[in-house]
């Protein structure tokens, strides 16, 4: 498939920055698939937080190494190590196969001697919708759930029901609602997009843990981010809903922006508090 092929190449090239020098990334493997480990050159002795990061790129593109400066920067607020991973790709893999690599990677991490209370969850774009929907099936699973999550513009729904899907058309310098829609049909490949195991603003989300959800005011999916806050209030889950004016979709992969590493600092410090105040996870 040369056009998909060609457009994980230009993502790639886009959005992949070096790592922090004082970050060591390492391969390995986690639910059968491949994925990134950072760790801090010179760990601390008592770590034991772990941030499990899911990539964006519309279920088509993108790879754990292309955004890993995100994970990278909010490991500086933990004790541990992140890791990003590889899950599988549409249009060769549609839809569950991404749910169900998230799944199988947070359920080796506890079957692996993971403490929930200091595990964390994080994601942009479609790495944030298999977040929240990773949460919600391993909460039906019986499974316990982690301290808390970050949410990086979501996708939240397949539908592309929200009206900032119309209203910011032409504001948005990255997507047109054609482009999201084909994206979606790639990874859907004739599944339902209302499904919640799809698009997690239709899910039942009680018992999920405390969330922060970061969007920009420019984005197409801005109506994504607010609806799912939304929902994750009816459902009586903590959430903080964060907007940034005149940002776009993931603004925070920007390196050069002092708003996107503002941004990345709360989200730290929002994730660091969950795992060390005390709280029992959810």
């Amino acid at each position: 498939m040369p056009h998909v092929a060609e457009q994980r190449t230009q993502y790639a090239g886009l959005f992949t920055r070096p790592l922090p020098a004082d970050i060591d990334p390492s391969t390995t493997t986690l639910g059968g698939r491949p994925a990134l480990e950072l760790r801090p050159a010179t760990p601390d002795p008592a770590g034991e937080d772990l941030l499990l990061y899911f990539h964006g790129g519309g279920f088509v593109v993108g790879s754990a190494r292309a955004t890993a400066h995100l994970p990278a920067t909010l490991l500086r607020h933990l004790y541990g190590r992140a890791v990003s991973l590889d899950y599988r790709l549409a249009p060769e893999y549609a839809f569950p196969a991404a749910p169900d690599d998230c799944l199988a990677a947070y359920r080796e991490l506890l079957d692996s001697g993971v403490d929930p209370r200091r595990l964390v969850l994080a994601g942009d774009s479609a790495g944030a919708a298999l977040a929240v929907v990773t949460m919600a099936r391993a909460r039906d699973a019986g499974l316990p759930m982690p301290a808390a999550a970050v949410l990086f513009s979501p996708v939240a729904d397949l539908t592309l029901s929200g009206a900032s899907v119309r209203i910011k058309d032409g504001t948005d310098p990255f997507f047109t609602p054609t482009d999201l829609r084909w994206l979606y049909d790639q990874y859907l490949s004739g599944a339902d997009a209302a499904a919640p195991g799809a698009s997690p603003v239709f899910a039942d989300l009680t018992g999920l843990p405390p969330l922060l959800i970061q969007a920009g005011s420019s984005e197409l999916l801005l109506d994504d981010a607010v609806r799912l806050a939304g929902r994750a209030a009816a459902d009586e889950v903590p959430v903080t809903l964060e907007v940034a004016p005149r940002q776009p979709h993931v603004y925070q992969l920007d390196t050069a922006s002092a708003t996107a590493a503002a941004a990345l600092d709360r989200a730290g410090r929002f994730l660091a508090a969950r795992l060390h105040d005390g709280q029992e996870a959810a």
